[in-house]
Parts: structure tokens; sequence; C-alpha cells
């Protein structure tokens, strides 16, 4: 009985391992990864691997795994990846599960430089990334350095730049705040939404010649072929819409293109290997496939996918609306506690300083009683004092009076009693001035201690204002707010000729794409802030760093031209003469 056969299937955020029968077929391990992965936007993806010789190839779904010229590994080694990709992301990316590898699978072509992406471009999509991982910016939860493991950058934007790992965390986390409120799934969309509007998004590119032996590059991508000189994959030089291709086919090395319009000639093209004729040819069908599939009414299938899709889109709304309720109500508390916090230090200061004032009324308080304990003593001692003096001066009259009647009476001592008069008179005098003296002095200090005694009463006042007056209450606290098939065969012993009709039949729309324009051209918030980042960073770049994509990117930008106006551009005139322009090169 044949042994099982392990395989090992790498997506863009795990591994999973399966083992298989001898006899399984492509697309029986392609249907249990996409049932294990659990989504149904199956048409978009494949599974690829390393051959033999060592050039990635799809996996056949209709052969057997292990007939193909997968590399005898144990486990086979397989990468679940998207062979083709949507031409507007957000109007055909139905399921969540879907946009996410899509984003993952991106992104990595971006940070790896296999897409060229502008450094201001670089550091938008960068904040995005992070909306999608960390979700909202919180001061509390992301403390600085909550970047510094994280790979958000390409190596060419670090290198171009002169601003340490710190800096460049400050301008997307600064970006990354402004992204407050949106979903994390939004976040991917609008990643996706900008990213695909660089010009090597997408593209599959082919080395090639004319019949002239000119070597050029072909893109294939969702809207059509296009032509670019050999050095510059950021700007085509002629371009022909799958509205145009009615049959394409290969012999060998040669590669050819039936328009359309039956005057035009064929368009002839010549690859190195058979091997990259039919990896072109079954890219085409695919890319073709789809393109025609958009222009048709959904299928019921579709339909189911894109109801169901927009019943989890409402659900995520409303949940947006609940966390945006619970957002504000968080803040509210927030912003309440903050309030609290600041009555409560007012308060605490107020008491501080009515103590300090109690303190100090206190001490004059004491200083004022002392003083006037003082003065009173004083008073006492000068009425004490004034009180002597009176009786003395009383004493001095009566002996004055006695000396007068004795002078009456003793005339005959006249001189005698005369000089005892003198003597009496002067000592009157000069007790009268001492008398008085002190009469001035008890009424000063009686003065003094009645401004005194009001100073104390006043003291005594405003002591009691301020013992009795009641300090504010605090505030009341806050109420609880409580099949699709690959047609991808390498075999070189096959057939060398290999042919496909594309029906391209009439539809209404199939001409959509010539009126497409870039996210940040009709969207006003993404272009002022790529604006913005184009400003800060040129402050900081280092010009001899560019590579030949960054001064292809700039001419495009002097030259007013981005993705789809260069489209426009190339597709201009009919296809006789696009043909012509490329066989003259």
């Amino acid at each position: 009985m044949p042994k099982p056969v392990n395989v090992r299937i790498t997506t863009m955020d795990a591994e999973l391992e399966f083992s298989i029968q001898p006899k399984t077929t492509g697309k029986q391990l392609f249907d249990q990864v996409v049932k294990t992965i659990g989504f149904r936007e199956v048409w978009y993806f494949g599974l690829q691997y390393m051959d033999s010789k060592g050039y990635p190839t799809w996996l056949k779904l209709d052969k057997k795994v292990s007939s193909q010229e997968v590399k005898n590994e144990n486990p086979l080694q397989f990468k679940f990846r998207a062979k083709l990709f949507p031409e507007d992301v957000p109007e055909e990316l139905i399921q969540n599960v879907t946009q996410k590898l899509f984003f993952m699978q991106v992104k990595e072509s971006i940070l790896s430089d296999e897409v060229y992406c502008p450094p201001e471009t670089a550091v938008l999509l960068a904040s995005y990334a992070v909306q999608a991982k960390f979700g909202d910016y919180s001061k509390e939860d992301h403390r600085p350095g909550y970047l510094m493991t994280e790979r958000l950058l390409p190596h060419r934007v670090l290198e171009q730049h002169k601003l340490s790992n710190d800096q460049w965390e400050e301008r997307i986390q600064v970006w990354h705040e402004e992204h407050g409120g949106m979903l994390k799934e939004d976040a991917i969309m609008e990643y996706l939404k900008i990213a695909q509007d660089l010009e090597m998004y997408g593209v599959n590119y082919y080395d090639i010649k004319n019949k002239k032996g000119t070597e050029v590059c072909l893109g294939v991508d969702a809207l059509g072929l296009n032509v670019y000189e050999k050095d510059d994959r950021l700007t085509p030089k002629i371009g022909f819409p799958w509205s145009e291709i009615r049959n394409i086919s290969f012999n060998d090395k040669k590669f050819i293109i039936k328009p359309i319009d039956k005057k035009s000639p064929d368009f002839v093209f010549y690859a190195p290997r058979m091997r990259i004729n039919k990896r072109i040819l079954y890219l085409c069908m695919g890319n073709h496939d789809l393109y025609m599939r958009r222009r048709r009414p959904d299928s019921i299938e579709v339909q189911q996918m894109k109801a169901q899709a927009q019943e989890e889109r409402k659900k995520r709304e409303q949940d947006k609306e609940q966390l945006e309720k619970e957002r504000k109500i968080r803040e509210d508390i927030e912003r309440q506690k903050e309030e609290l916090e600041q009555d409560k230090q007012t308060l605490m200061m107020r008491v501080r300083q009515s103590e300090e004032k109690t303190r100090k009324v206190m001490t004059e308080l004491d200083d004022q009683s002392k003083r006037a304990y003082e003065l009173e003593r004083e008073c006492q001692r000068k009425q004490e004092e004034t009180a002597n003096l009176e009786e003395e001066r009383q004493t001095a009259l009566r002996a004055k009076e006695a000396l007068s009647r004795q002078a009456e009476n003793q005339r005959r001592n006249q001189e005698q009693l005369a000089a005892q008069l003198a003597q009496q008179t002067s000592t009157i005098t000069m007790l009268e001035e001492d008398r008085r003296r002190q009469e001035e002095e008890v009424n000063t200090w009686q003065s003094k201690a009645k401004e005194a005694e009001v100073d104390l009463q006043r003291t005594k006042e405003e002591l009691d204002l301020v013992t009795t007056t009641p300090l504010l209450p605090p505030p009341p606290p806050p109420l609880s707010l409580y099949d699709h098939s690959d047609y991808n065969s390498d075999n070189e012993e096959s057939s060398s000729t290999h042919s496909a009709d594309l029906h391209s039949e009439s539809l209404s729309n199939h001409h959509r794409e010539d009126y497409r324009t870039t996210e940040a051209e009709k969207n006003q918030r993404v272009r002022k802030q790529l604006k913005d980042l184009t400003l800060e960073l040129e402050q900081a770049r280092d010009e001899s760093k560019n590579t030949q994509n960054d001064l292809l990117h700039s001419a495009n930008v002097r030259e007013g031209r981005d993705k789809y106006k260069t489209l426009r551009q190339i597709r201009q005139g009919n296809t006789k003469q696009r043909i012509d322009e490329f066989e003259s090169l």
C-alpha cells in the first residue's frame, strides 16, 4: 500500500501540515487548504512551490501532486499565495479573511521592495498596519518603544533618511494616533486601497523582445498587458486592456496576441524560454477570466457572500458604535476623575492656606496680647507716678501757703523766707513741669492702650471667623456607569503550441478602468496626509541614496503622472497604432 506523503503549506501568518495520498490531485490539496483556512474567494489564490530547476511554479490543480516537479523533500513545501489580484479591492474582496491574506502578502511585497513604495506612502501605510495590529493608540498601553520590534518600513526608506529608530517610531505613532476609532478590518482596507495605486502592485513582469530584438519588459495584471522599457518598471509605455484582446497563443518562444480589431496586426513578442511563454499564457487566461467575471452579474454564491459580508459589516459598525460609546464613557470617567483630583488638590491647598493663616493669626494674637499686657502695666506705672507727683504738688502748695502765712507773720525774716520761697517756687515749677509731662505720657499710653484693645478685638474676630468658616465639602462622587482551475503547465515535454480564445464580449462597463483615480486624488484626507509626510521627510532625506525607482517616481510626480493617468495615456489611439509603436521600439 502506498505510503502517505507529508505536506507543509505556509500561509502569510501560519503553517499547515497535511498527509496526502500519492494519488491526491492538486485540486484536492488546494480544497483542503481553503477549507482549513475557512474562506471562499478561492479564485485569486494558488499553491506555489520551487520546482526542481529552482523556478517558482504554481501547482497544477488537475494533476496529481506527486506527478509534478515538486522538490523531493519531507514534508513537501508549498506557499499559499495570491496569484491574481483584484482590480479594485473595496469593490471585489468580500470576506475579511481574504482581505487579511491580501493585506499580509501586499505588505510583505512592499517591505521587501518587490513593489516600489515612495517613503511618504510607506510611512502612512505603516501607520495603518499598526492600527490593524494594535487597534487604537493609547498612552497607557503603547509606551515608547512599542514599535521597536515591528518591521514597518522598507530597508531602502530607512537607509535614505537620517532618522533614528525612536524618531521613526514618533512619526508613525503620530499617524497611528490619527486613526483613533478605526476598526482593525477598516485599517486593513485603507491600507489596500492606497497600496493598489502603487505602480508595481499586482503586476507580473517578464523579459521579452520584439521582432527587432529590442529587450523590453511585459507586465501582466488585472487591467491588461503593458510594455515597459527594460530599466523602468514604474511607467509603462504601451498598453492593451483585456477588452481589446481576442486570442492568445504561443509556439515555442514566440507569443502571439490577436486583437479584437481584425484590421490590426498581431501583437507578437518573444520570450527567452518556452516555459516563460506558458506562464504568460496561463496568467493572461486567469486575469482575463477575472476581468470578464467582474463585468458580469454576480453569481448566486457571490451574492450570498456579499450579503453575509454586508451583515458582518453592519454588525462591525454596531460594535464600533458601541466601542465608541464605551470609549466616550471611559473618557468621561477619566475626565471626572481628573476633575475630582483637581478639586481635591484645590481643597487641600485651601486647607493648607487656612491652616497657615490660622497659625499667623494665633501668632499675631499672642504678640498683641503680650503688647497689650505690657502697655497696661506701663499705664498703671505712669498713673502711679502721676498720683505721687500730684500728692507732692499738693504738699508743696500747702507748704507754700504755710510759708506765705509765715511771711505775713514774719516779715522780719523776709530775706530768709524769700530765699526759701524762691526755692520752693522753683521746685513747684519743676514739679508742675514733671506733672504736665507725666500727664501727656499717661494720655499717650492710654491712647496706645485703646488702640491695642481695638487691634486685639479685631484679631479675635478674625480668628473666630477663620475657625468657624466651614470648608467646602468635596463634590459628590460620579454616578456609577455601571475553481478555479490553474492552467499552468510547465511540462517542457508537452506540445510547444498552446492557444486560448479570450471571449471579450461587448460589455457596457468594460472600460470602467479608464475612469479610475488614485485614493489620494479622490480622498482629500489621504492627499493631505501624504503631502504633510512628504514635507516632513524631505528635511531628513539623503538624496545621494536615491535608487533608480526613486528617481523614476520623482520624475512621474513632477510631470503629474500617476498609475491610472499613465494607463489612460498609453491606451490612446487604436490598437494598430500601439502595436506599430511596440514594433518600432
